[in-house]
């Protein structure tokens, strides 16, 4: 069963990522629509679908699955697991700020630059980097 549990996570991982880079990369776009124009409209539908049909299914999911390969593998008393449980939490209040973005969007109320958004994309990348290299390399671990 470990082994499916483990697909199953690296699966929700997937979803999850692409989720979280194609999001502010559609924020870029919707700040140089006019606010309520069709273009606007449609950016808001497409945001709300991302977040609340990919995004956040494959968070609970990535979070679900890998809590159980933690406990069952034995994980938690890892330095390597800890650091990645870090990233992980930082990637997860990323996933807070930008569905707190799809909120002021879908309300006309977003104050944020495009400049700003093309920053932001790249954070989940930057973790996304961090948390492989620690679950393959596993630093801090000594069997």
């Amino acid at each position: 069963m470990y082994e499916w549990i483990k697909a199953l996570h690296v699966i929700a991982v997937i979803a999850w990522m692409a989720g979280m880079l194609y999001l502010p990369r559609l924020f870029v776009y919707h700040c140089e629509a006019e606010i309520g124009s069709k273009q606007s409209e449609t950016f808001k539908v497409m945001e709300r679908r991302l977040l609340r049909v990919i995004i956040n299914p494959a968070m609970i999911v990535t979070w679900l699955a890998g809590l159980y390969l933690a406990w069952v593998g034995h994980w938690f008393s890892s330095g390597w697991l800890h650091a990645k449980l870090f990233l992980v939490l930082v990637l997860s209040a990323v996933h807070g700020m930008f569905a707190a973005a799809v909120k002021r969007f879908a309300s006309d109320s977003n104050r944020r630059s495009q400049k700003f958004y093309r920053i932001i994309n790249e954070v989940p990348t930057i973790l996304m980097i961090g948390i492989v290299i620690l679950v393959i390399v596993k630093p801090f671990w000594r069997p």
